[in-house]
C-alpha cells in the first residue's frame, strides 16, 4: 500500500539526493552542534512518557523534540537565493524565494507549486500546544536560568547591530505561559511590512472560521438566458489543467456546460459579476508585480506567466481575463458564448454549477508561507464583509483592527491600511505581533492554529527557505517582512530549554537588506540557542 503522504517525497527523491550531497558538510556541523540538545530532549521524552495519559494534548517538550529533530533533516531542502528589489523599492525577494522552490502551501495543508513534482512541506508539530495561563505580566528580564545569560545580555548587542538601522524594537514571550521574557521598546509602533499578514490571518480566521470556503458559481438568468460567472472572492481559483485541489475554473466550465446541455442550451450571453467587492481595486502603491488589482473574480492571481507565487506581471482586468478563459473552456465543451462583459446576477438567477476553495485554514497557510499579497488583500475584504463593512481596502483595514480589538489584543499604536503590509503607513508593535502568535497557540482557540503552522520553516520552506541554513534550521518558524529601509521577523522558536517562544524583531532605517536579514537571523538563532530566563 502506498501512503499518500510519501508520494511527493518519492517523486522528488532525485532532487533531494542532489541537495543532500551539496549541503552534507553543513548538515554534519549542524548535527554535531545539535547533538547535546537532542540527547537532552530524548532523555526527557523517555522519562516522561510513562506518566502521560493517552488522550492528553501534546506538550511543549514534545513539540520541541519534533521540531528540533525534524529541523536537521529539513535543512537539506535549502537551495535558492534572494531576489532583487523592484524599481519602486518594493522588496520582491520574499515571495521569489517561495516561487523558486515551487512550494505554495503551509506545513499542514501544503500543496505543490508551479511544479507538480515539487516536494510537499514538512509536517507541522503536534495538533495542540500547551495551554496558556492567560498571564501577560512581564518577568524580571535580568533573571537567568541556571548557567544561562539574561536575555538582554544575549539579544541587546545583536539588536544594536548597525545593520538594523537607527530604530528597532523587540519582544519575546513564552507561549506556554503568556509571559513576556524580553522587551526593547516593545510598545513602539513601527512599519511591519509583511508581518502584517499575521494580523490579517488571525482576523480572518476569527471572523470566518478555519472551515470557511470561497465559492465561485455560474448562474443562468431564467428570462434572458444570460449566463453570469459570479465571483465569490476566491484568491486561489485556478485555470490550470491540474488544479491540485484548489478550485478549478475548468471544472466549473465543464459542469456548467453539462447543465446547459441538459436544458437544451448551446449558446449563451456570457457576463461576469464582481460586485462582492467595492472601492478601488488597485493598491495605493500602484500597479506592481507584487499584487494584482483586487477583484472578487480572479484566476491564478491574474498572472501572465506560469508562476503560482512570487512577483509576476499581472493582467489589468483580472475579472475579464477569468471570464474569457471560462468562455474558452465552455467552447471546448460545446457551448458558444458572446464576448464576456460585466453584469450583476439577479436574485432569480439559477445556479448551475459551483467550485469552492479549500478550507480557509489551507488558504491562510499558503498566504503566510509564500507571503502572498493577493490572498492577504482578499482575506482582508472577506473579513470586512463578514463584519458588515464594505469589501474594500478601507473596510478590510477597519475590520482587521476591530477583530483584533475584540480578541483583547494590545492595539495601542496599531494602524492598518491594508491586509498585506505593502502600505508603508501600516503600524504594528512587537507587543501586538507576539500577542497574535500567543493567541494563535491558545488551545481554547484551535481555529487560529493555522497562523502558527503556516509560518515558513527556517532553512526549508517559503520565504525562509534560504535563511538559517547553517544555524537554527527547523527550530525557527517566522514571517518575514521587507520594504525599502524596513526589515522585520516575527514567529516562534524552540529554545535550548525546550520552551516555545514567540518573538518579534522590527527594524527601520536599514540600508542593506541582506545585512539586515542576516542580523535578524543571528538574533533569532541566539534565542534558539539560549537557555535564558
Amino acid at each position: 500500500m502506498v501512503v499518500p503522504e510519501l508520494r511527493p517525497w518519492r517523486a522528488a527523491r532525485p532532487q533531494v539526493v542532489r541537495i543532500a550531497n551539496a549541503v552534507r558538510p553543513r548538515l554534519a556541523r549542524a548535527g554535531a552542534a545539535a547533538k547535546p540538545r537532542i540527547a537532552r530532549l530524548t532523555r526527557a521524552l523517555r522519562s516522561r512518557t510513562p506518566a502521560l495519559p493517552r488522550p492528553q494534548a501534546v506538550k511543549t517538550w514534545q513539540y520541541t523534540a519534533a521540531a528540533t529533530t525534524a529541523g536537521l533533516a529539513l535543512a537539506a531542502g535549502v537551495v535558492t537565493t534572494a531576489g532583487p528589489w523592484d524599481a519602486n523599492g518594493q522588496r520582491t525577494a520574499e515571495r521569489e524565494r517561495a516561487a523558486a522552490l515551487e512550494r505554495t502551501g503551509g506545513a499542514d495543508h501544503g500543496r505543490s507549486g508551479t511544479s507538480v513534482d515539487a516536494p510537499r512541506p514538512a509536517p507541522s508539530a503536534g495538533p495542540v500546544l500547551v495551554g496558556l495561563d492567560g498571564s501577560t505580566s512581564a518577568v524580571g528580564t535580568k533573571k537567568a536560568a541556571p548557567g544561562g545569560k539574561p536575555l538582554p545580555d544575549v539579544l541587546g548587542p545583536l539588536l544594536d547591530a548597525a545593520a538594523l538601522g537607527g530604530t528597532h524594537a523587540a519582544a519575546v514571550v513564552d507561549v506556554a505561559t503568556g509571559r513576556r521574557l524580553y522587551g526593547a521598546d516593545a510598545g513602539e509602533a513601527l512599519t511591519p511590512a509583511s508581518t502584517t499578514k499575521i494580523a490579517t490571518a488571525v482576523a480572518a480566521l476569527s471572523a470566518l472560521g478555519p472551515d470557511h470556503r470561497f465559492t465561485t458559481r455560474a448562474a443562468l438568468e431564467p428570462d434572458t438566458g444570460e449566463l453570469v460567472l459570479v465571483g465569490g472572492g476566491d484568491p486561489t481559483l485556478t485555470a490550470r489543467k491540474n488544479a491540485d485541489g484548489w478550485a478549478g475554473l475548468r471544472d466549473l466550465a465543464a459542469n456548467t456546460a453539462k447543465a446547459l446541455q441538459k436544458r437544451g442550451i448551446h449558446e449563451v450571453t456570457l457576463s461576469y459579476d464582481t460586485t462582492l467587492y467595492s472601492g478601488p481595486s488597485v493598491h495605493p502603491i500602484g500597479v506592481n508585480d507584487n499584487l494584482a488589482p483586487v477583484s472578487a473574480l480572479i484566476a491564478d492571481e491574474g498572472r501572465t506567466d506560469d508562476s503560482s507565487s512570487g512577483p509576476a506581471p499581472r493582467v489589468s482586468d483580472p475579472a475579464k481575463d477569468a471570464a474569457s478563459r471560462f468562455a474558452t473552456f465552455l467552447k471546448a465543451a460545446g457551448i458558444t458564448t458572446t464576448p464576456p462583459g460585466p453584469s450583476k446576477a439577479s436574485t432569480r438567477a439559477q445556479t448551475l454549477a459551483t467550485v469552492s476553495s479549500p478550507p480557509l485554514s489551507e488558504v491562510v497557510e499558503r498566504m503566510l508561507t509564500n507571503s502572498d499579497n493577493d490572498i492577504a488583500e482578499a482575506l482582508a475584504r472577506q473579513t470586512a464583509l463578514t463584519s458588515g463593512l464594505p469589501g474594500s481596502f478601507d473596510g478590510g483595514a477597519k475590520a482587521i483592527s476591530a477583530r483584533l480589538t475584540k480578541l483583547g489584543l494590545p492595539m495601542s499604536g496599531a494602524s492598518f491600511h491594508d491586509g498585506s503590509g505593502l502600505d508603508r503607513d501600516d503600524r504594528l508593535t512587537p507587543d501586538l505581533l507576539t500577542a497574535l502568535l500567543v493567541t494563535a497557540g491558545d488551545p481554547d482557540r484551535p481555529g487560529l492554529r493555522p497562523v502558527l503552522t503556516g509560518l515558513p520553516v527556517a532553512g526549508f520552506t517559503g520565504t525562509l527557505a534560504d535563511r538559517f541554513t547553517d544555524s537554527a534550521a527547523g527550530a525557527v518558524r517566522a514571517k518575514t517582512g521587507t520594504l525599502t529601509g524596513v526589515n522585520t521577523l516575527a514567529g516562534t522558536v524552540v529554545d535550548a530549554d525546550g520552551r516555545l517562544l514567540a518573538f518579534a524583531f522590527m527594524a527601520s532605517g536599514t540600508t542593506n537588506p541582506g545585512e539586515a536579514e542576516s542580523a535578524l537571523d543571528k538574533t533569532a538563532t541566539a534565542l534558539a540557542a539560549c537557555g535564558c530566563g
